[in-house]
């Protein structure tokens, strides 16, 4: 204010004195302004009520054949919550993952794939240099989120990696699974403990209390170790897969059921976890996606055992997400645009107010929320490795190029053949051959 009664008295005793001193001051301050004024509105937070809180939900090990609203799997487990989100919001068709569970993981946390993190396989430990998601997404509002990881890391196994990486409040499973569901440990603020507690119930018990004490918007990364091995029955009250048997020797023989149950109760589950939020989902955007295909002991028809987690076939890589929510006004719909799981890092970065639509090899698919008509990839890409052999894979809105470690290459047609029947290049015709060549050379530039 001093600066304005100023110039006014100065405007008043010495402006024809002074003529051109006063003008190049309105000039500077004119200049000022204006910069200010375009500095402002590209770095603008939205006001913190009008941030949604998100929750991402990943399962582990669950494929397309296991999931409603899909037509691979000729038996379903009944998920009501799930299929109420899909009928407010969008099924997406053709979401690529890894083919395991960690370089999954990785890649949504970094918006990286594997070759530039380095975890390419279970068990391989993420750089804790890596930007995360948590921070990227702090650092795109200003500190406007708090930020949790409840359930799975399976990143490494120094407890402490998760809180070090920028994870605000971390609680569950440091490595890659438990070998009872009841009887496991528990890493919460970097403790362990033993529990007894069913770890789906134990999640949601910990997400809905960390959200109950939140005041300003945040992001939840909820990560079930459902349905993962071992195959087991969930508690009777959070399934509906009738009066089974414990025996082991009877899950062995037909573990289908079983599978089906973990996967019913992570759906109670979650319900109940939404059911906690306050305004439900009036203010918060819930992402569903498995973390990569079936387990082959469980897979169903049209895919095939070899074919299912752990391969680079859609089967282990094509796996069903769900977006619904806050923002999300396409209502019951299907999505059939190429996604690879690094794209999440930048989309919900998007949905918190973020301008970046590209980073590292994460492209936002956002406006697919609202929109039919958007640009999004042309091409998708994954990759495997087993031992440190290199198999991997790229596709466009038709064919699809794997190149296995050995070097054997294979060329599908998936809009006439998604399940991957017959190999083109067996007998190829100089159209498939500059299919190859393409998504080839394709492949070489994303892997640089």
């Amino acid at each position: 204010m001093t600066s304005i009664k100023h110039l006014s008295k100065n405007y008043k005793q010495g402006f024809v004195a002074q003529p051109k001193i006063f003008i190049l001051i309105i000039i500077f301050i004119f200049i000022s302004c204006e910069k200010q004024s375009v500095n402002t509105s590209e770095t603008q937070e939205k006001p913190a009520s009008a941030l949604p809180n998100i929750l991402l939900v990943i399962a582990d090990d669950i494929g397309k054949d296991a999931f409603p609203n899909y037509t691979e799997g000729q038996e379903k487990p009944q998920l009501p919550i799930l299929n109420n989100l899909m009928a407010g919001g969008i099924t997406f068709d053709n979401l690529w993952t890894y083919s395991v569970c960690s370089p999954t993981r990785a890649s949504i946390l970094t918006g990286k794939l594997g070759h530039h993190t380095g975890v390419m396989e279970v068990e391989q430990d993420i750089s804790l240099n890596e930007e995360s998601l948590h921070d990227f997404l702090k650092d795109q509002t200003n500190g406007g989120y708090d930020t949790a990881l409840i359930g799975k890391w399976h990143l490494s196994n120094t407890i402490t990696d998760p809180n070090s990486m920028g994870v605000d409040y971390y609680s569950g499973i440091i490595g890659g699974g438990v070998s009872s569901y009841t009887n496991w440990n528990q890493v919460t603020s970097g403790q362990r403990e033993r529990v007894a507690t069913y770890t789906t119930t134990e999640f949601s018990n910990q997400a809905i209390q960390w959200i109950s004490q939140r005041s300003k918007p945040w992001f939840l990364w909820l990560a079930y170790n459902a349905p993962h091995t071992p195959f087991h029955l969930a508690p009777t009250n959070l399934h509906n897969q009738g009066n089974l048997s414990e025996d082991e020797t009877m899950i062995e023989a037909n573990p289908l059921p079983y599978y089906f149950s973990a996967i019913e109760a992570l759906d109670a589950e979650l319900g109940r976890v939404i059911e906690s939020i306050p305004n439900g989902l009036e203010n918060t955007i819930v992402i569903f996606l498995g973390d990569n295909g079936t387990p082959s002991q469980v897979v169903q028809s049209p895919y095939r055992t070899r074919r299912a987690k752990g391969s680079i076939f859609q089967g282990g890589i094509n796996v069903p997400m769900v977006i619904s929510g806050v923002g999300v006004t396409r209502k019951g719909e299907r999505e059939d645009a190429l996604i690879q799981s690094t794209d999440l890092f930048t989309t919900i970065a998007q949905m918190a107010g973020s301008v970046i639509l590209e980073k590292h090899n994460s492209k936002s698919f956002h406006a697919l929320l609202r929109e039919t008509d958007v640009d999004t990839r042309a091409y998708a890409y994954t990759e495997k490795s087993t031992d440190g052999n290199m198999s991997y894979t790229v596709r466009d809105a038709q064919y699809k190029l794997i190149v296995d470690a050995d070097g054997t290459e294979s060329v599908y047609d998936l809009k006439n053949d998604p399940y991957e029947r017959s190999n083109l290049l067996t007998n190829p015709s100089p159209t498939i051959n500059e299919v190859r060549n393409s998504l080839f050379q394709e492949a070489l530039r994303i892997r640089e």
